[in-house]
Parts: structure tokens; sequence; C-alpha cells
């Protein structure tokens, strides 16, 4: 594992390894987005612009060589240890304060259940696994980052149509609860680029589809709309704005099992 001399801040103060604290991520990670910032990215149709702070992947990097060291691997790793599932996140240093709901987490009333053909609200707890994610992009410290792993296809020839799969393998899904007004247009995304000038992001670099139509734009919703079920049963929009999605399997950290990325914002 990592030193505790290997990691420094930018004017050379030692870190500890490991995954930080929200007090760490404050105090020498300071986030390099705003919530409108993270809203557009999400929305311009190019996941790919979502990072993480650059001096936390070296941090990251290096604390993964001992994690693939100790466990095999870092899918291992996840399967073995982190990923507790059904049950609820009590290993990270980062903790939600969204509403406890036991109707995510396994009981005697609910263990023991078949699997849904797909990721659903009815999916039963002992398949997902709802966790803050331990290294979260740049987000602003109000927002939770969470990560919903599942054990159950997100992508289902059911609810992804072979007019847009090609759009979603491309692109991925994702959508926002609990918002009063519409998310950002991609049309504003060139007032966000100075915001990721530091990773030589530019809209020439940008990976996106053509404009949907609006056949197509409906099948994009149906091939989401049960994920969007799901953060609003677990995220209350009276309470809740998030911006949510599922990364194309280009952007996928771990090929093979399914997540979704949920940041999320008390309401003002």
């Amino acid at each position: 594992m990592a030193s505790e001399s290997s990691i420094q801040t930018t004017n050379g103060t030692p870190l500890r390894g490991g995954p930080p604290t929200k007090e760490e991520l404050i105090a020498h990670y300071p986030a390099k987005f705003t919530w409108k910032h993270m809203k557009t990215f999400v929305n311009s149709g190019d996941l790919g612009l979502l990072k993480r702070d650059k001096l936390l992947q070296i941090r990251y990097d290096d604390w993964a060589i001992g994690i693939r060291a100790q466990h095999g691997s870092l899918v291992d790793y996840l399967l073995n240890h982190r990923l507790q599932w059904g049950k609820r996140d009590t290993l990270s240093c980062l903790q939600s304060t969204v509403e406890d709901d036991s109707r995510f987490y396994v009981s005697p009333d609910n263990e023991h259940q078949d699997p849904t053909p797909y990721f659903s609200v009815d999916t039963p707890p002992e398949y997902i696994s709802i966790i803050q994610n331990d290294w979260p992009y740049s987000v602003p410290p109000e927002v939770e980052h969470t990560l919903i792993w599942t054990k159950v296809p997100i992508y289902h020839p059911e609810l992804v149509d072979t007019k847009v799969r090609a759009r979603i393998d491309q692109d991925g899904l994702w959508g926002f609860t609990g918002n009063a007004s519409p998310p950002p247009s991609p049309s504003t995304l060139p007032q966000c680029l100075p915001a990721l000038a530091e990773w030589g992001i530019t809209l020439e670099k940008m990976i996106t589809s053509e404009k949907e139509t609006e056949e197509e734009e409906a099948l994009v919703g149906k091939a989401g709309e049960k994920v969007h079920e799901f953060v609003k049963a677990r995220w209350d929009e009276d309470i809740w704005e998030t911006a949510w999605f599922v990364n194309p399997p280009r952007l996928q950290s771990v090929p093979g099992l399914a997540h979704i990325h949920v940041f999320a914002r008390r309401l003002q």
C-alpha cells in the first residue's frame, strides 16, 4: 500500500494513503466543478467530461497498486470486500445523509428472492449495493456521489430498442430528478469548458452522437425509465435533486458489473 509520504498536496505536505475523507477533499482537492457544471456535463451527451481531481487520481492510482497486490484485482476487491450486497454502506469514509430506507436493504421480509430480469425498483436488495464513491469526481462539497451496483443487467433487450442500441452504446443513459426547471441545455457547454481546461478538453475532442429524433428520444427515455424510477424512489424529490447516469460500455470501469452514478444535492 502507499506510504504516508508518497502522496503529497500541491505544497508538498505529506498525506496518508487510501480513500479520502470529506475534510481531505475540501482541504486538498477542492471542487473544480459547480453543480451547474455537473448537470451540464451529464446532459451534454459526453459522459467522459466528468473527471476526478488530478491529484486525487494520483492518490487513487497509488492506492490501486496495493489493492491489486492484496486482492488480485480491483474487480476481486469490489466483489469480495467493498460491495456488501444488500447491506448498508459502513465502509466508506464519505457517509451519505440520505434518509435511511429499509426497502433497499436485505431483511427477513425480503431475502432469498429471485432476481428480476433487469434492474428496477423491484430488484431484490440482495442483488444491489448502494455505496458512496470512495473516489468521487470533482464535485462540490454539498453534492454526494453515490454508486448503485447491481448483479442484474441495466441494459436489457426488453428496454433497449434496436433503433437506439448504437446510440446508447456510444452515449450511455442519464436523467435528472427533483428539478423544478429543466437541466442546462447542451448548447451552454462552451461556457463550462474553462472548468475542463486542465484536462485539455475542447469541443473538438468531445464524443457525442447526432441530435436525437423525437422517436429516438422517446426510445432512449424508455431504456432509462427503470433507473429513473429507482433514483426517484431512493432520493425523495421533495428533498433531493439528482443527476444520474449509466456509463456506455466504452467508459465502464468494471466491464460485466453494472452500476449507476448518482450526483445528489439537497434542495435549497
